[in-house]
């Protein structure tokens, strides 16, 4: 048996014992002062369709704080310092010539009324001042990016009806071609290209977001469309899920030469967290996600990483990263692998904030530009399910605009060419 004496030193060796087993990582300390400095901005969270499929968007069934089945909560948003969220505004590829448009606005409008029921977690933001705003208040900024081309049903009204609904970012297209972009899967060889990229109402749209002022997003189109983009857009482009293909060659992630690109134009990748796009396997660590982040940065710059977990879109996430409470684990070991503070607030917020701010400047330059309302040729979009109402000739001739557009882009690159 101890003495008395034994006992009290006893005590106090196990005392600092925990203290030392207890005490923060001094690299997570330093995470956790970054992002009180730098808003944590993430590309893409899909907890409005989880809305939808558990509740049918009956936000009065649901309670935000205490729900346990995503992996999004309040809890777990304010434990995981989220600064600003792109919220998708997301519905399947099985709505395309159905009902998308519909059901699109209806997750539009979940967004909205889910910033209106927690006012004090959520801000609903349009602009990189009002994401700084938010942080400010110690709020999560709350933007909306719909997924899939399909959602605007080829129609440029729509897309700027949606801009005007707060829409900050369009994903081209998801998993399935439009009238006018192929997606990913072409790529795959499992689908065939329709439009070797995008079709020349498909650059109407480019020109169109350019001037709204909305985001073009790059996750989820082909190789061909995203060069097709980066040479055409006047504003950056951002991947808001998005991994590196060097790493996992699956043909969602992004490219080398695609990512040099994207640096040369100052867009943006944000990393996904999927666990198919991070190991290309269906189990994933957190270190496995970091490699992503040391390889964008090695080939392209710390200045065009971010990150875009893809939480409650993807059924698969890495040991580490389980849901949005751990993103500051991801935070300390990028700092752990001898990131810069410079750099990890680069890729927490601000690498996104100069991407807004460069498309909201393109979107000032062209104030004097009219909307395009020359809608897509009839023949691209002609089904049962479509009236003609307001065509002409419907389906007789392309539009003129659409015959200039491509006289212009077929100009301007006999142009590059001889300047190569």
């Amino acid at each position: 048996m101890l003495s008395k004496a034994s006992s009290a030193v006893y005590l106090a060796l196990c005392v600092h014992s925990c203290v030392m087993t207890f005490s923060e990582d001094p690299y997570m300390s330093r995470a956790k002062r970054l992002m009180s400095e730098t808003p944590l901005i993430d590309g893409h969270n899909d907890l409005p369709w989880q809305l939808r499929l558990k509740f049918n968007n009956e936000l009065n069934k649901v309670n935000l704080t205490k729900l346990n089945t995503t992996h999004t909560n309040i809890p777990n948003i304010q434990q995981g310092r989220l600064g600003a969220q792109f919220w998708s505004a997301y519905v399947p590829c099985g709505a395309q010539y159905k009902d998308a448009v519909r059901q699109t606005l209806e997750q539009i409008d979940v967004i909205h009324r889910m910033c209106q029921k927690y006012p004090e977690t959520f801000m609903f933001a349009t602009s990189s001042q009002d994401i700084m705003e938010a942080f400010s208040m110690n709020k999560t900024a709350s933007l909306i990016g719909v997924e899939g081309g399909h959602s605007i049903d080829s129609s440029l009204a729509t897309l700027r009806i949606m801009y005007q609904l707060g829409v900050r970012y369009l994903t081209l297209t998801h998993s399935c071609n439009t009238p006018w972009v192929d997606n990913w899967l072409v790529d795959t060889g499992s689908e065939p290209s329709q439009h070797n990229g995008l079709s020349p109402f498909g650059k109407e749209v480019i020109m169109e977001m350019n001037r709204l002022g909305m985001l073009i997003d790059l996750a989820h189109v082909t190789v061909t469309v995203m060069k097709q983009v980066l040479d055409m857009s006047k504003a950056p482009v951002i991947f808001s899920h998005s991994s590196a293909y060097s790493v996992c060659p699956h043909k969602r992630n992004v490219p080398d030469d695609v990512l040099r690109r994207v640096n040369e134009t100052g867009g943006i990748v944000m990393v996904n967290f999927y666990n198919d796009y991070v190991t290309c396997s269906r189990t994933a660590k957190l270190s496995d996600v970091a490699d992503h982040f040391d390889h964008i940065k090695k080939v392209a710059g710390a200045g065009v990483v971010g990150f875009g977990g893809d939480y409650d879109g993807v059924t698969r996430v890495p040991e580490g990263l389980e849901d949005v409470s751990k993103v500051p684990n991801l935070v300390a070991e990028l700092l752990r692998r001898g990131w810069t503070d410079e750099e990890v607030k680069a890729a927490l917020g601000e690498n996104l904030l100069r991407v807004m701010r460069e498309a909201e400047k393109v979107r000032d330059s062209l104030k004097g530009t009219d909307p395009n309302d020359v809608p897509i040729p009839y023949d691209a979009v002609k089904s049962s399910c479509r009236t003609s109402y307001g065509y002409s000739n419907a389906g007789v001739a392309p539009s003129l605009s659409t015959v200039a557009l491509t006289l212009t882009l077929a100009l301007q690159a006999l142009i590059t060419a001889s300047a190569l």
